[in-house]
């Protein structure tokens, strides 16, 4: 199905493990270089999902959506968008955000799956499968078709590929970060992550990476009929993206 990155995240198989990310999303981190690379990445990823859904009717899960702070712009174009996340800070700060918005509600996986069997249009799962164990991941998508209507859909983007590194995601941020004004700042940033707890969960553990066919088959074989999509949602297109239907 999937596989893992470095050896040390064969760790990842081994539940303590796993939940060492969950704490690590639960506390207090700095993955962006500053305040206007956050708010791109989020804007970028949330009109790239708004693009996919179907109609205003829509019923759309975000699973694992962090802190989603252009959820608005995804809600504008759905009936109902549920955003999805394990770690309970972000879910607290999301329901802080977005209380008063009337098609937003905040649940956690657990909630989603209880709540939502059959009613949903299009789940999307982005820059989430890297921080799963092979485990997880295999639970999480035979979940799935029991969430769709029927040809309904889900978007796994995001995916790192078996040939992916450290250096391409560096020079991805610094092309965003020349492109949109915040160049000295990413390259601080940089050092910043190097000695960052981030860079040292990341080299212990490892990132979960998959191939296109083994992809593929994992959703084929919970029922779903997929195929590899392009562009990728997010700025990194060396990554890849992945659209399954419930037929």
């Amino acid at each position: 199905m999937v596989r893992l990155s470095e050896t040390p995240g064969t760790e990842l198989e081994k539940p303590a493990e796993a939940n060492r990310w969950l704490a690590f999303w639960n506390g207090h981190h700095r993955l962006y270089v500053n305040d206007r690379h956050r708010e791109l990445h989020y804007r970028k990823i949330a009109k790239d999902i708004a693009a996919l859904v179907p109609n205003h009717h829509a019923t759309v899960v975000d699973w694992g959506c962090g802190d989603a702070l252009s959820a608005d712009i995804v809600a504008e174009k759905a009936g109902t968008l549920v955003l999805c996340d394990a770690a309970s800070a972000t879910r607290e700060r999301l329901v802080a955000r977005f209380r008063n918005h009337g098609k937003i509600e905040v649940l956690s996986p657990s909630d989603v799956i209880s709540l939502y069997q059959g009613k949903v249009d299009l789940i999307f799962i982005v820059s989430v499968l890297q921080y799963l164990s092979v485990a997880e991941f295999e639970a999480l998508i035979k979940d799935i078709p029991a969430l769709l209507v029927k040809g309904g859909m889900v978007v796994i983007a995001d995916v790192l590929p078996p040939d992916d590194d450290i250096y391409a995601d560096i020079l991805t941020l610094l092309k965003v970060a020349a492109a949109n004004g915040f160049l000295i700042a990413a390259l601080i940033g940089l050092v910043v992550t190097y000695f960052s707890p981030y860079r040292r969960l990341r080299s212990t553990l490892g990132l979960t990476r998959c191939d296109e066919g083994n992809m593929l088959r994992s959703l084929n074989r919970v029922g779903l009929k997929a195929e590899r999509v392009r562009p990728n949602i997010g700025f990194n297109q060396r990554r890849m993206a992945f659209r399954a239907v419930k037929l």
